[in-house]
């Protein structure tokens, strides 16, 4: 956060694309950012430094996509303890409103550590739901975990990730539905067009944006692009819009270590 609010202040961030190594510099002045998204599972340090609060005080408008998921610390060795993650984001609502945040279970993971043993990371789902519902936010966003080969050889012999039937998807998603609708919180899937397509009519869940044009303008007002980002899994089912993301885990690595982990190329779990 140091080094963003510093870029920040002086309003140019260098961007380097991770693909080509391409540098370029990305305007972050108040005039032409309509609205910052964070997305983190440890605000912690944002807060501390009332971070948000400089921000707004210069202009700037804010959303947050909160990862908050089961209390293990099988999966996500490095996250703070969830009750300290739920008190985050419940000052995140307290400070900048509910309508601001949104929760992220993702993904859903099932595993096996011994022969025959299955077991998956939704155990701690409805204490979290039930505190979600509570601060007033009315959105989840999930989908299952996608194997890649790097998450294979991270978790060595430790553990097996087991992907599930479509029948089994699909009824995990309906309960999901059924257990969120009582507390006002509507469940959207990331990048699960196939599974999408298996729901029966009946079910209201639908396809997620995490970077929504149309959700910032509901929120913050004013006029935004709602085109979706042809740099993102499109086919997947991703309805992001457009957005400049200006991440760089070279330069600022994730000490999370999750063991699911698609896009932190330094990770390997081995912390924690």
């Amino acid at each position: 956060m140091p080094w963003f609010m510093d870029r920040v202040s002086r309003g140019t961030i260098e961007v380097v694309n991770p693909f080509n190594r391409q540098l370029r510099q990305v305007i972050v002045t108040p005039e032409r950012v309509q609205t910052m998204v964070f997305w983190s599972k440890n605000f912690g340090p944002f807060l501390k430094a009332r971070c948000g609060e400089k921000l707004q005080t210069m202009g700037y408008q804010l959303l947050f996509n909160f990862t908050v998921n089961s209390r293990s610390p099988i999966l996500e060795p490095g996250v703070p303890d969830l009750d300290q993650r739920l008190s985050q984001l419940r000052v995140l609502v307290d400070r900048f409103g509910s309508a601001s945040v949104q929760w992220r279970f993702d993904p859903i993971c099932y595993f096996s550590r011994q022969p025959g043993v299955v077991e998956s990371n939704l155990g701690d789902l409805k204490t979290i739901a039930k505190m979600v519902g509570e601060y007033g936010i009315n959105s989840c966003t999930t989908s299952f975990m996608d194997p890649y080969r790097k998450i294979e050889r991270r978790v060595c012999n430790r553990l097996k990730f087991i992907e599930r039937s479509m029948e089994e998807r699909v009824n995990v998603l309906l309960e999901m539905e059924q257990m969120l609708f009582p507390l006002g919180i509507n469940l959207a899937l990331c990048c699960e067009k196939e599974v999408l397509d298996h729901l029966p009519a009946t079910s209201a869940i639908h396809a997620g944006e995490c970077i929504s044009g149309r959700r910032i303008m509901e929120v913050h007002g004013g006029r935004v692009s709602t085109r979706k980002d042809t740099g993102q899994r499109k086919a997947a089912g991703c309805g992001c819009t457009v957005s400049v993301d200006v991440g760089s885990y070279s330069l600022h690595p994730c000490h999370h270590n999750c063991l699911f982990c698609y896009a932190n190329p330094t990770c390997d779990g081995r912390s924690g």
